[in-house]
């Protein structure tokens, strides 16, 4: 027979007094705590698969919670009930034992607002259920509070809730009057507070508790059933930064930079902006430390690590990076290369003109950020850099002219290179990094373009012959969520990305970046070039071909500086 995947319909229903259909939990450990049955729903999957969607609950509270960052787990013990630890605060339950004892902390999202909290979360195995011993079929939490402490906003205002399976119970469906034969049933139950509905009558289904429990209830019953269908996650995030780190940096910046909305200066979602960007800088702050940290490198790095006396408060002050700067190629709005700067991390960004938000930035920024026209195709005339000698303040008379012209040598060897939404520039990103010599870039692709026109399908060279079975095995490894085929545009284009990056001599890692915008896929390079004879010689001519041939097409335009480009 034939699993379907799609989840059956969800079910919840109240827990009224006068349901007889199981016996609410005991409780020996204190004779004053009673349990009250407040929501249940048939369950489309055998115990063992609940046993492995709590533990999914317990290991990732901030999928139910927006309150909440994520927990840290103090003590794990898996033992007899005899030898687990004494300050785990379990119950001894009728009819059950403890098999498993895990303490947590929860960690607020927003820590000046809320407090973190200890919790133990007991795993508990049926006594009387033949051949399951050792599967739990019961979840405990217990908030641990010191004397005087009131619970957080995020967590239930209970003593106790749990998380319960019954087995081989006869379930109404809804309205109808037929019953359908579940694999059992999923219950919550919890010990009140003194403040709440006395029990056993349970709360009110337009109360806060209900309304949280109603929402446990449909994460369990979707974990449960993901689990019976084998069902694989379609991104997978912090392959590349650690989850923890990269969140408590995070909530550190965001501190920092979320001042930024109420002044924000450009026509756009300001707090989508902010928070993006602060993302995107946490991310290469704390990749960058991993990549250059061990890197020997005869360029000597070109920054000013300011007061010593900042490292006790901001560490990533004395952070490894990349040894010539980064440079943001189309900054547009420039608050990326801001908060970097502000940071302590040189570089720069450029772009066809300036923004309203460039003025209104400290000194250090503005003189970071530069309106310049940034044309490729100069490398065919033998530049070993986009830059012109120093000192140089010409524009360009005529969009024949290939000079760039600032005085400033932005591609410097060792440079990281960053394309965010760099949209014409994303395809030369990687391109440049080959032939300057860069550390590394990140590129993160929105609008499909190619090097001289916008992205198809067909009219986009790849470079590079195929082979089946490889390039098959290089896509699955490209991170692409549900996109992962050649079905969407899309999803082509950012394969293209990866193949090219490739072709240039760059190993491809790639990441689902934790920022708000639905084009968060990023090509990641900077850990290893691909090892061939020749120190590179063979991928900087490859990158010269390509240059060439768009040259020879005749297409490719340089875009000049708009606006007052000489006061930047």
């Amino acid at each position: 027979m034939t699993q379907t995947t799609t989840r059956p319909q969800f079910l919840p229903l109240p827990c009224d007094t006068n349901y007889a259909g199981h016996s609410p939990l005991q409780t020996s450990c204190t004779g004053t705590e009673m349990w009250t049955p407040i929501i249940r729903c048939p369950a489309p999957f055998a115990v063992e698969f609940f046993e492995k969607a709590v533990e999914q609950l317990v290991d990732h509270p901030e999928y139910n919670s927006t309150l909440i960052l994520r927990s840290e787990t103090l003590n794990d013990v898996r033992k007899d009930a005899a030898m687990l630890p004494q300050d785990l605060a379990y119950c001894d339950l009728e009819g059950y034992r403890p098999v498993r004892a895990i303490r947590r902390r929860l960690l607020p999202r927003r820590p000046g607002r809320d407090a973190s909290l200890e919790q133990t979360c007991v795993f508990y195995a049926a006594a009387v259920t033949a051949g399951t011993e050792d599967v739990a079929s019961l979840l405990v939490l217990t908030p641990l509070l010191k004397v005087g402490e009131a619970l957080p906003y995020y967590h239930p205002a209970v003593r106790r809730l749990a998380v319960r399976y019954v087995q081989n119970i006869q379930e109404s469906s809804g309205e109808e009057s037929e019953t359908t034969l579940a694999h059992g049933m999923l219950l919550i139950e919890a010990v009140l507070l003194p403040s709440g509905p006395t029990p056993p009558h349970p709360p009110d289904p337009n109360s806060r508790l209900y309304r949280t429990c109603l929402a446990l209830l449909d994460t369990v019953h979707r974990y449960g059933w993901g689990a019976l269908t084998h069902y694989r996650k379609r991104v997978h995030h912090d392959m590349l930064v650690p989850r923890e780190a990269y969140q408590d940096l995070y909530l550190v910046l965001r501190e920092r930079y979320k001042h930024l909305v109420s002044q924000w200066k450009e026509a756009t979602d300001p707090a989508k902006h902010v928070f993006e960007d602060v993302g995107i800088a946490t991310f290469l702050m704390l990749f960058w430390k991993a990549t250059y940290g061990s890197r020997d490198t005869s360029i000597e790095p070109d920054v000013d690590r300011g007061d010593p006396a900042d490292a006790s408060t901001m560490p990533w002050k004395n952070w490894p990076r990349p040894p010539g700067g980064f440079l943001d190629l189309g900054c547009g709005n420039g608050l990326l290369v801001h908060i970097l700067v502000s940071e302590g991390y040189a570089g720069r960004g450029i772009d066809v003109r300036a923004r309203q938000s460039w003025s209104h930035y400290p000194e250090a920024t503005r003189k970071a950020l530069h309106v310049y026209s940034l044309d490729p195709t100069c490398y065919l005339q033998q530049c070993s850099s986009l830059t012109e000698p120093e000192g140089s303040t010409a524009y360009p008379e005529s969009s024949d002219d290939t000079r760039n012209d600032v005085g400033t040598d932005f591609f410097k060897p060792g440079v990281f290179l960053i394309g965010n939404h760099a949209d014409e520039l994303t395809p030369w990103v990687p391109v440049l990094a080959t032939l300057c010599d860069a550390a590394g870039y990140l590129s993160i692709p929105c609008c499909a373009w190619g090097f001289d026109e916008r992205f198809t399908r067909s009219s986009t060279s790849t470079h590079e012959e195929e082979n089946t079975d490889d390039e098959s095995a290089f896509i699955e490894t490209l991170n692409l969520g549900a996109e992962g085929t050649r079905k969407s545009q899309y999803s082509v284009y950012r394969i293209w990305l990866a193949r090219l990056s490739r072709w240039m001599g760059w190993k491809v890692e790639c990441e689902v970046l934790r920022i708000p915008s639905t084009r968060n896929w990023g090509i990641l390079i900077g850990r290893e070039r691909l090892c061939v004879e020749g120190d590179g010689e063979l991928y900087k001519e490859r990158a010269r071909e390509i240059v060439g041939e768009i040259v020879r097409r005749g297409v490719f335009k340089t875009r000049k500086p708009e606006g007052k480009a000489r006061d930047h």
